[in-house]
Parts: C-alpha cells; sequence; structure tokens
C-alpha cells in the first residue's frame, strides 16, 4: 500500500517527491496567519486535517489556535474536550460583543495547542447573526484580541456556504480545501472557489486559496489516480505535494480523543501530516 505524500503511480506523471525542511524555531510569537479549513462537502476530512495539522505545526514549536467552527463539535471532541458540558463556547463569542475569546479557550494534551470549543448551540448563530450590523465580520472580530499571541489559526469550517463559513472566510488570510479523491468530490469545488472569489470582491482582499489538499488517497485504484491528475490540471501548483492516504488509523485516533501525530506518531499517516506542515511553512503559508 502505498505511504501517504507519495506521488507515484500509473497515469500519474513521475515526480520525485520533493522533501520540505524541518521549520527553523521562531524566535517569538504572532501575529497569527489565520487559514480556513473549507469545503461544503462533509466527510471529505477537514476536522482530521484540522487537528492533525495542527498538532503537527505544534510539533514544530509553532503556537496553533484550533477554532472549531462546526456545530457537531467534531475538532473539540478529537481534541479530549467536551464541548457539550461547557457553558460558554464560540457561540457566545458571536453573539457577545464584550466578551473575551481568552475566556474560553481551553488548553489540549498536545504542547502549543490551544482550541476554541464549539458545541450545537452555534447552529443557532447562523440564524441570529442574519440581523446584526456587520455579520460576516464576527469571527474576525473574535479573534482580533489573540491574533498576536499565536503563529498559526485553524478554523475548522462546518460542510456547507452558509453565513458560518462566509465568517471563517472573512476572518482569514488564507483557505485549505481538503478535496476527497473522488469524481463526485470534484463537482463542489468550483462553487466553494466562486464563493471565495466573493469573498474576496466583497469583503476580504487579502484572502487567497492557499492550497487543494487531496485526501482518503489510494493510488493503487485508477479512480484515484484520474482524479488526482483532474485537480492538479485544474490548479496546478494550487494542489499540495502530500497527499493524505485512506487509513483506519484516522477514525482510530478520533476514537481515542488524540491527533494521530501523538496516537500513532510513527504511522504513515502522521508523517503525511507533518509533512504537510513542513510545504504550508514553505509554501510561505505558515510562520
Amino acid at each position: 500500500m502505498p505511504e501517504s505524500g507519495a506521488r507515484a503511480g500509473t497515469g500519474l506523471a513521475e515526480a520525485t517527491e520533493r522533501e520540505f525542511p524541518v521549520p527553523t524555531p521562531l524566535d517569538g510569537h504572532g501575529p497569527a496567519r489565520i487559514i480556513a479549513m473549507a469545503n461544503q462537502k462533509g466527510g471529505v476530512g477537514k476536522t482530521t486535517t484540522t487537528i492533525n495539522l495542527g498538532a503537527a505545526l505544534a510539533e514544530y514549536g509553532r503556537r496553533v489556535l484550533l477554532v472549531d467552527f462546526d456545530p457537531q463539535g467534531a475538532a473539540s471532541a478529537g481534541l479530549g474536550i467536551n464541548a457539550h458540558e461547557l457553558d460558554r463556547t464560540i457561540y457566545n463569542l458571536l453573539m457577545e460583543p464584550r466578551s473575551d475569546v481568552r475566556e474560553i479557550i481551553e488548553r489540549t494534551t498536545v504542547e502549543n495547542l490551544d482550541v476554541v470549543p464549539a458545541n450545537i448551540d452555534l447552529s443557532a448563530a447562523e440564524v441570529q447573526l442574519v440581523n446584526e450590523v456587520a455579520r460576516e465580520q464576527a469571527l474576525a472580530r473574535v479573534l482580533r484580541p489573540v491574533q498576536d499571541d499565536y503563529d498559526v489559526i485553524l478554523i475548522d469550517c462546518q460542510p456547507s456556504l452558509g453565513l458560518l463559513t462566509v465568517n471563517a472566510l472573512a476572518a482569514a488570510h488564507g483557505v485549505l480545501i481538503p478535496l476527497e479523491a473522488e469524481f463526485f468530490a470534484l463537482r463542489g469545488v468550483a462553487l466553494l472557489v466562486e464563493t471565495i472569489e466573493k469573498v474576496q470582491e466583497r469583503i476580504n482582499p487579502r484572502l487567497r486559496i492557499d492550497g487543494i489538499l487531496a485526501t482518503m488517497v489510494d493510488l493503487r485504484t485508477l479512480h484515484s489516480r484520474e482524479v488526482i491528475e483532474r485537480v492538479q490540471q485544474a490548479f496546478g501548483e494550487k494542489v499540495f505535494d502530500t497527499m493524505i492516504s485512506r487509513t483506519v488509523k484516522f477514525p482510530d485516533a478520533s476514537v481515542a480523543s488524540e491527533p494521530i501525530t501523538s496516537y500513532a506518531p510513527s504511522h504513515p499517516g502522521a508523517e503525511a501530516y507533518r509533512r504537510l506542515a513542513r510545504e504550508l511553512v514553505a509554501r510561505g503559508d505558515a510562520a
């Protein structure tokens, strides 16, 4: 079975796999680059990527804040936080302009990795924000006070293109799009790119697409290889060199409420996310 991160296989252009250097230690922290993890299709690896990329960057000495921006609260649960028992979450911050995000930030078992938790309450925010002034800027306001405390802020978006996702795009510097290596997943990317372009034009001119990350890849299958080729043809250099292979270790790590980097540190999936972290830094999309 090919290891995560491989780019070999019949039908793919032969290329030597680039190596990305281990990031140099930082002299200080902040201001953070904010990255939204977005795709309106569910089950493509957004939360898995947010958790494991965050943990990998933290391993390299980066201070990382993970913002759970999905009412399902999967990112919170995946880091061992039972958000359903919390009195205050990201929802309260969105609805209370004078609240301080520092009051609800939760530490995780991973050094340098913190999380702003979410639970089902967040589902009400989409409706309640509709009548608010500057409703698209609510999350940007929430994050502003802690931007200098972190090197990277990762926002785990819900699988939709509604007001919450627009808030994430309005707050972000870049968008990372996890894309499952299957044809149906390709169909929605054009709509997502269109939404990103609208946010660029109307709300957040600094926003850009950092890259497309192929997930759930199995290069043994012709289907996976053909999808990867199509993505590379459509997006060129925007496609990350790193790919994430399909493996049962990711759901196992989720059940254990740990990133794969600590649950199975030597597993190819853990190595793939470390490689993605190095590639992100090498591209200049993270400190």
